[in-house]
């Protein structure tokens, strides 16, 4: 058995790090999640109607970008089109249920793939593969052989997307899961993906119920909605697959009015070392507002994630997990060359008794299966040399961990451990 050999284009995604999903589309102005429309059981007709109030005025696809890219975020995944069947792009007469037949009359699509390229991010496009307002039915609805017009219906939209735009990064699908024993011609459509665009990474959702599940051998990554990633084990695989963890910042994916049960900077910084440690790429989402603002918490929380970002910038992206190093603290190690990066989470701060709470954490902290000779050890955010001990035969590191210095709290810290090539 043996490990598979990243595709290149793999490689490079997985190097990309941290993404920015992000869930705006006609439901926002309802402000009740992306779902509202199934959820509320809003008939299609009815619903359309917020067509005619989409005017789009507050989206401003070079600030979403900025503040991608302030966060220390690589790739936006826009919802090109979500499961209530409308899209921010030119359906060019697909159908009229889209962003230029509104009152935005714009290609939205087309601004926010102009606005990456300016601020070196890398566009992915999220889209549906079922559809609620199709004929007005939801795809689950349809008889076979309505399904397969749909299916050539899809197959038209997603080649828009693949034609229309230049170079993307890829396609994140979601979907397929309202139709489990149908054939879906995952074959046809991801075919005509390579032929337009061969370097596009293309991701299918498997679900809530269905972490890192592998899917059609043509996905190169696998998908962990809502969870926090756990390590692949990719011995004998055909294909070598990158994983991505898919989290909102509060409990909906698009635009909740009144849910303010948000996560803190300092918990996305903790799921983002943990994506890492295990060699997952974060994805995490916002939902602009009614007519596209980027809300204000998310745009600072995202600030503050940025900060560590570029304190740690060298250990975050390239590196991977160091296999078969073991971390007792739980804490993180990755890898990269000759070079080693342990992530301590856990750590007091220094400084007077009267002022400093939590100073416990600071001291050695044990890695096993460590066979390495080290050469030194110091913090990537200030270069402090770290003391440390090691027995290279027996696996055996030791490091002493320093506390924060007094005023600063990264949350997780890192250290750089050079070693004899």
């Amino acid at each position: 058995m043996s490990i598979p050999v990243p595709l290149p284009r793999v490689a490079a995604f997985e190097k990309l790090g941290f993404g920015l999903f992000v869930h705006w589309g006609l439901y926002s102005q309802l402000g009740k999640g992306e779902w509202a429309q199934n959820i509320h059981r809003i008939p299609a007709r009815e619903y359309e109607k917020l067509q005619s109030t989409f005017t789009a005025c507050d989206f401003d696809a070079e600030d979403l970008a900025r503040t991608a890219r302030d966060a220390g975020m690589k790739y936006i995944v826009l919802t090109s089109r979500h499961h209530d069947g409308f899209s921010l792009y030119d359906t060019c007469g697909l159908n009229t249920y889209d962003a230029p037949h509104s009152p935005a009359g714009r290609d939205l699509v087309s601004e926010y793939v102009a606005a990456c390229r300016k601020y070196g991010i890398v566009p992915f496009f999220y889209h549906t593969t079922i559809d609620w307002h199709w004929e007005y039915r939801t795809t689950a609805e349809l008889s076979q052989e309505d399904f397969s017009r749909y299916l050539d219906y899809l197959h038209d939209s997603v080649k828009l997307l693949c034609t229309n735009y230049g170079p993307i990064g890829g396609l994140w699908f979601d979907g397929n899961w309202a139709r489990r024993q149908d054939d879906w011609r995952e074959d046809r459509l991801y075919g005509m993906i390579r032929r337009y665009q061969p370097e596009a990474i293309i991701i299918n959702n498997t679900g809530l119920g269905n972490l890192g599940r592998l899917g059609h051998p043509e996905i190169d990554s696998v998908t962990y909605e809502q969870g926090s990633g756990e390590p692949l084990d990719r011995e004998g695989h055909a294909k070598y697959m990158a994983a991505e963890v898919c989290r909102t910042m509060n409990s909906h994916w698009g635009l909740g009015g009144n849910d303010l049960n948000f996560l803190s900077p300092a918990e996305v910084i903790r799921l983002l070392a943990r994506c890492r440690g295990c060699g997952a790429n974060l994805l995490l989402n916002i939902g602009p507002e009614a007519q596209g603002k980027v809300p204000e918490y998310e745009k600072q929380l995202l600030r503050k994630t940025g900060v560590w970002c570029r304190l740690y910038e060298e250990a975050v992206y390239g590196p991977r997990p160091a296999a078969g190093i073991v971390c007792r603290q739980g804490d993180l190690m990755l890898r990269e060359g000759s070079d080693f990066y342990y992530f301590a989470s856990g750590l007091g701060r220094c400084g007077d008794s009267n002022v400093t709470v939590g100073a416990n954490g600071i001291g050695s902290r044990a890695v096993d299966n460590f066979t390495e000779k080290v050469t030194s050890v110091r913090w990537l955010d200030n270069g402090e040399e770290l003391d440390f001990v090691q027995d290279p035969a027996k696996g055996m590191l030791s490091i002493f961990c320093t506390g924060f210095p007094y005023g600063t709290d990264t949350v997780v810290r890192v250290a750089k451990i050079e070693t004899k090539a």
